[in-house]
């Protein structure tokens, strides 16, 4: 009989420990250089307020009254939305072949992987740009294509 570990991308980040950035490095790549980041004119978005999620970060939310927001970070092969909960910080790995992108209502953006999700307000011009920005990296860093050829 075989049985399939899904790994699990939600990670405590709090501290600093060798096996959590290896994985996160193995899954979205090391973080960009310096003169990267000056290129795409930053890879970090704007504080995100969090509308709704995923059963599993919705439990984490709800053990504090502070308020729901997040941020988003670019990496070579992926992003990493990191959110804060009882003074720890955890992180949701997402792949860019993993990545799922919607845009459901005017103001607002859902981001999937796999069964986690999470749903962002995006009531100022610059998260547009930010997520149309994820998007274009996405798919011009995307490998090619049984349809391209």
């Amino acid at each position: 009989m075989l049985i399939f570990k899904q790994k699990a991308m939600l990670l405590n980040v709090s501290y600093n420990r060798a096996k959590i950035k290896e994985k996160i490095i193995d899954e979205v790549g090391p973080p960009f250089t310096l003169f990267e980041r000056m290129k795409l004119k930053g890879i970090g978005s704007p504080k995100l307020h969090i509308t709704s999620t995923s059963i599993d970060i919705h439990n984490l939310l709800v053990l504090d009254n502070n308020a729901n927001t997040c941020n988003v970070e670019m990496r070579p092969k992926g992003i990493i939305i990191m959110f804060r909960s009882l003074l720890e910080t955890f992180a949701l790995v997402i792949p860019y072949y993993k990545l799922h992108l919607y845009k459901g209502r005017a103001e607002e953006y859902s981001l999937y992987r796999d069964h986690y999700h999470i749903k962002v307000k995006a009531d100022h011009p610059e998260i547009h740009k930010y997520f149309k920005k994820i998007l274009n990296y996405k798919t011009d860093n995307a490998p090619t294509q049984v349809e391209d050829l």
